[in-house]
């Protein structure tokens, strides 16, 4: 039979550098285990470094368990071997063999009683390592050019690969397994042999040593994709296969990432420490920005949003950073990314800018329609206090959000120049300024800011009236604003003031509801509670 294989193996000519077989690894006679046992249970291998014979004269070749294991990635340079399974086999080119494919497999050997270990302390399973590697001698041997055979075992004992490879190959490519690989045969009868116990992933081991019988590592490494690279990565570094991990850095460094593989990556360089001239790029990529460097440039963003003529770009770019900032978002994960000295310096200039609005609109007039008046070749005056005040709310949003807005409603009550405008200001546009309100109410109503009761106070003084005559324009306006939400936040945010004071604005309320109807927000649920608390019999 293996003079067939001889003269069968000279008539296909030059043979590949390397043959995998991707089933379980073969029990070599060395290691036979006990039909009672199972593999965690079998003797030890021999620690790294260590050599072990296998029994007088020529072996047979062991047989492969009838499992067929998943498929792997390979190219056509490479010519690697397939699925080995029963009844049928394939083999790469650089293994052949006459084995029928339509035989039955002979049966397994029967366990040898002498080949047990004969003392108790070899009973004991290996040590949980990274992986322990096993070098053996006098294999039999499996072709030209083909010296070696590299038998992987996963950590769980059921996975495995077995590689008949050229030894200056990949002891060449590779320090660890350089330092393994058993000296040859002075006869030089038979072949050598190395076990690898403990694999992490046997998968990502394998694809290393493919890489180093391939002429182009970065043709191959594009064809795998980022997730195997940097699976091969790990391999490489902790075999010392050198050029595989510069292929690796310089493909990963050229290619985009999603999230995952980012973690992955970060994961993997906490655990293990590469050259730095040729992983620099690579952490470029990885390393975050100083939490001072995130503050300033949010404040910039916030900024240029504030600041933008196209609203429709505007209402994008704002839905983009409330993103970013949201609590649930996996961007922000606490405040170090917003200052709050930053957001209210942007609150403060556009409160500037909407009191300019309001004086110039307030100034001697030359037309007769003072919503639409142009000045200067700026946009009508509707347009340009619509923006500062959807801005102000924005900016009002992102602190209460972020538990921040207190100080907003101590700028927001203060402004009693915009109160006495409002009343002169026409009511196509001044309806935006009980927009801001609204949103102070409703946020103070449903307890998302608490404030100190003279502050309440001073606001309620301040804005209760214009929104009591601005709230048909809100609700005809909405921009978003639910009327109901507001009605039920202004009763419940009015019924936190002293007794008296309520007493003094239901009763403005009730005048202004019992002439305007629909026009005036609905308080009378929070009346009534407001009654039975003041005059309980």
């Amino acid at each position: 039979m293996a003079e067939h294989a001889a003269r069968h193996l000279r008539r296909r000519g030059p043979v590949a550098g390397w043959c995998c077989s991707f089933a379980g690894v073969p029990p070599s006679p060395d290691h036979r285990l006990h039909p009672h046992r199972t593999l965690s249970h079998a003797a030890a291998p021999p620690t790294a470094g260590s050599v072990c014979t296998g029994g007088e004269g020529p072996r047979k070749q062991p047989q492969l368990p009838p499992k067929s294991p998943s498929s792997f990635h390979g190219s056509p340079s490479s010519k690697l071997a397939g699925l080995i399974d029963y009844p049928r086999r394939i083999l790469s080119p650089g293994r052949v063999s006459p084995i029928d494919p339509d035989a039955h497999p002979p049966p397994p050997p029967t366990p040898n009683p002498t080949d047990q270990p004969q003392h108790p302390e070899q009973q004991q399973p290996p040590p949980m390592a990274p992986f322990v590697a096993v070098r053996e001698e006098e294999e039999e041997g499996q072709g030209d050019g083909l010296d070696l055979r590299l038998c992987l075992r996963g950590r769980d004992g059921a996975t495995g690969c077995v590689m008949d490879l050229d030894s200056a190959v990949l002891c060449g490519s590779s320090a660890f397994f350089a330092a393994m690989a058993p000296e040859p045969n002075a006869s030089g009868a038979g072949a050598r042999r190395i076990e690898v116990d403990g694999v992490d992933n046997v998968a990502a081991f394998r694809d290393a040593v493919e890489l180093m019988f391939h002429a182009d590592a970065p043709r191959w490494l594009a064809r795998a994709g980022v997730s195997r690279a940097i699976a091969v990565l790990e391999v490489a570094s902790s075999i010392m296969f050198d050029k595989g991990i510069r292929s690796c850095l310089e493909y990963i460094e050229a290619v985009p990432w999603n999230e995952n593989e980012e973690e992955k990556l970060k994961h993997l360089f906490a655990r293990c420490t590469f050259d730095e001239a040729l992983s620099k790029d690579v952490l470029a990529r990885l390393q975050t920005q100083p939490s001072s460097s995130s503050e300033d440039l949010t404040g910039q963003l916030i900024q240029s949003v504030t600041s933008s003529t196209n609203n429709s770009a505007r209402k994008d770019m704002q839905s983009l950073i409330n993103g970013l900032l949201s609590k649930s978002s996996v961007y922000q994960k606490d405040l170090s990314g917003l200052n709050k000295r930053s957001l209210y310096q942007i609150c403060c200039s556009c409160l500037n800018l909407l009191v300019e609005l309001f004086k110039e609109d307030s100034e001697p007039k030359c037309g007769t329609d003072q919503a639409l008046k142009v000045r200067h070749n700026n946009k009508p005056m509707i347009e340009r206090v619509s923006k500062q005040s959807e801005n102000l709310s924005w900016l009002f949003e992102i602190l209460v959000n972020n538990d921040m807005a207190e100080n907003f409603v101590v700028l927001w009550a203060g402004q009693d120049d915009l109160i006495r405008m409002h009343e002169q200001a026409s009511p196509m546009f001044r309806y935006e300024l009980s927009r801001i309100s609204a949103g102070v109410f409703i946020a103070l109503g449903q307890g998302k800011v608490q404030c100190p009761s003279d502050l309440r106070s001073q606001l309620f003084r301040g804005w209760f009236t214009p929104m009591l005559t601005d709230f048909g324009w809100l609700q005809r306006c909405s921009k978003g604003l639910d009327a109901r939400a507001l009605e039920d936040s202004l009763g419940q945010a009015l019924l936190t003031l002293p007794l008296r004071e309520q007493q003094s604005l239901f009763e403005e309320w009730f005048q202004c509801f019992a002439s305007s109807g629909a026009e005036c927000p609905n308080l009378s649920r929070a009346f009534q509670v407001w009654w039975r608390r003041s005059f309980a019999r």
